[in-house]
């Protein structure tokens, strides 16, 4: 998957690609067939076949093309496997599930392989914040307010504020789910419980219904949870988590892109050939990275809100709209996130700091107004320094970044 109009897809690799996607329907396919079978509704010689063997990338292609026939691709997909599979497995492929159990389902498999590979970028940019923290505790710069000179502060408290930002997108992100969902035409498991009744009598029917739901989750590495057809909760709550991410991240670049300024020059990204160059000017050094990172995250909470949307007008027992919206939506945000937080590591691994500049540019501002007017309130002179209570808010963020990483071992 590429896109020549958001530069920098590629970092995003495999994940949530229609590739990616199709082998995740196949999985869940195929978990079906094996939970049939281990859960006594089949025999275990219709669970043989590896669903993903009878199909390739060109039907994936032609798939895609008629999709639009039954309003989403599950429908095209199992009437190629019905039609290839051997005898003993055709009959049984699909039988008990719904086009929005494998859907939802597979969806949840791609976010979830997304979720872990950003989990991984977050610990790496926590770690890096953390050691510029604590490197530049005591660097003092200026302080801006309303884009003018206020008071002076350190480097480190301004980087103690990326770290907590990014503290609270990961925390959000570590305690996401991404739960199976399986619930057949309405969501309430009618047609495997059915089956559990033909089988084994209508007193273990929902019993087993339920032990096949649990068996998926399991084999398929998900959340295990009873049917959420109408309730999108699982999907709004990932969106609102990937937007926190670009919105931490984007307010380190936001200060990037304004004390890289040369008539500041606090902060450069690092000079790498090839990167942050321009067409026609080639001395021009253009803080690229913060530049697409803040792409990101001034596009993403308008994805976030389409989600939310499509959950509040889900209707029914499945949505006539409102569930389709979802599926690309949640797809391009949870790409875009991926991207966004490549370019962030990149971005924090990188960073040039120029202590000295800070210093000179803290020097020649007018910076002591608030201080002198507080002593002169007491009658006394101004204590030597004013950086508040910086140290302690400095030690927070580091408690904070400490403790998450020791979360995640």
């Amino acid at each position: 998957m590429t896109n020549l109009l958001w530069p920098g897809d590629h970092r995003a690799e495999r994940f949530l690609t229609d590739a990616a996607v199709w082998e995740a329907m196949l999985q869940v396919e195929n978990a079906w067939l094996r939970g049939l079978a281990d859960n006594g509704l089949v025999q275990h010689a219709a669970a043989d076949c590896d669903l993903s063997g009878l199909v390739d990338e060109s039907d994936r292609e032609s798939v895609t093309t008629v999709s639009d026939d039954g309003g989403n691709p599950v429908i095209p997909l199992v009437a190629l496997l019905r039609q290839r599979a051997p005898e003993a497995t055709r009959r049984w492929i699909h039988r008990g599930l719904t086009s929005q159990d494998v859907m939802d389902t597979a969806l949840m498999l791609t976010l979830r392989d997304a979720l872990r590979r950003l989990r991984t970028e977050l610990a790496n940019h926590v770690g890096s914040l953390a050691s510029l923290t604590a490197a530049h505790r005591h660097t003092p710069m200026l302080a801006r307010t309303l884009t003018q000179p206020a008071i002076p502060i350190t480097f480190g408290v301004k980087a103690a504020g990326w770290l907590c930002g990014v503290c609270d997108a990961a925390k959000a992100v570590s305690s996401l789910g991404t739960p199976i969902q399986i619930g057949g035409a309405a969501g309430t498991l009618a047609a495997s419980t059915e089956m559990a009744a033909l089988v084994k009598g209508s007193a273990q029917a929902p019993a087993t219904a339920l032990a096949l739901l649990e068996y998926m989750a399991d084999d398929l590495e998900l959340d295990r949870q009873l049917p959420w057809h109408t309730r999108r909760s699982p999907v709004t709550a990932i969106g609102d988590a990937l937007v926190g991410c670009t919105d931490a991240w984007a307010r380190i670049a936001s200060d990037v892109v304004t004390l890289n300024r040369s008539e500041i020059g606090e902060l450069a990204e690092l000079r790498e050939t090839g990167r942050g160059g321009s067409s026609t000017m080639p001395d021009k050094h253009n803080p690229v990275l913060s530049v697409l990172i803040r792409r990101a995250a001034l596009t993403a909470p308008a994805m976030a809100a389409a989600l939310h949307t499509a959950a509040a007008f889900t209707n029914d027992e499945r949505a006539d709209g409102a569930w389709h919206a979802e599926w690309d939506t949640v797809r391009i945000l949870g790409r875009r996130t991926l991207i966004a937080a490549s370019q962030a590591t990149d971005l924090l691994t990188g960073l040039q700091v120029d202590s000295e500049r800070m210093a000179a540019n803290l020097a020649t501002a007018a910076v002591s107004g608030e201080q002198d007017a507080i002593a002169a309130l007491f009658g006394k002179h101004s204590t030597p320094t004013y950086f508040g209570a910086s140290d302690a808010i400095i030690d927070h963020a580091l408690d904070r970044s400490r403790q998450f990483l020791e979360d995640l071992r």
